[in-house]
């Protein structure tokens, strides 16, 4: 499975905590043709909260209640449009700041605020340890 690695985002941080599989890439693409630049937050909790949401960037407030894991420079997209922040909360990060995450696309419906939601397909995380 190829993967598109984030640019690390944490103060001191050299290594990627977040990636996209190419289903994700590919989809973030023909979403940001439709919507602009785009954002993911992570919350914690169920429901829509366990799946990354996606956004318009900007459409979901984040603060001192969130932290920016990474961000990704989309391949093949106008470069005021390239680039994906991928936040999550502060409270959902202490539970998963030893995990690196894959963010993939399945069949199914997205969450409902979620960009993807339309389409069929959903963004789904998939983690490991992280080695570094």
């Amino acid at each position: 499975m190829s993967t598109l690695e984030s640019a690390p985002r944490i103060d001191g941080e050299t290594t990627s905590r977040v990636a996209l599989t190419d289903a994700a890439v590919s989809l973030l693409q023909g979403l940001t043709a439709q919507h602009g630049r785009l954002m993911f937050h992570q919350s914690g909790g169920c429901c829509d909260g366990s799946t990354p949401m996606c956004y318009p960037a900007g459409a979901f407030r984040t603060g001192n209640a969130d932290v920016l894991l990474g961000t990704f420079t989309l391949p093949g997209v106008a470069d005021d449009q390239a680039e994906i922040e991928f936040w999550m909360s502060a409270e959902q990060f202490q539970t998963w700041k030893h995990t690196h995450i894959t963010v993939d696309v399945v069949d199914g419906r997205g969450g409902g605020f979620s960009v993807e939601s339309p389409t069929g397909k959903r963004f789904l995380i998939r983690s490991d340890i992280m080695t570094n």
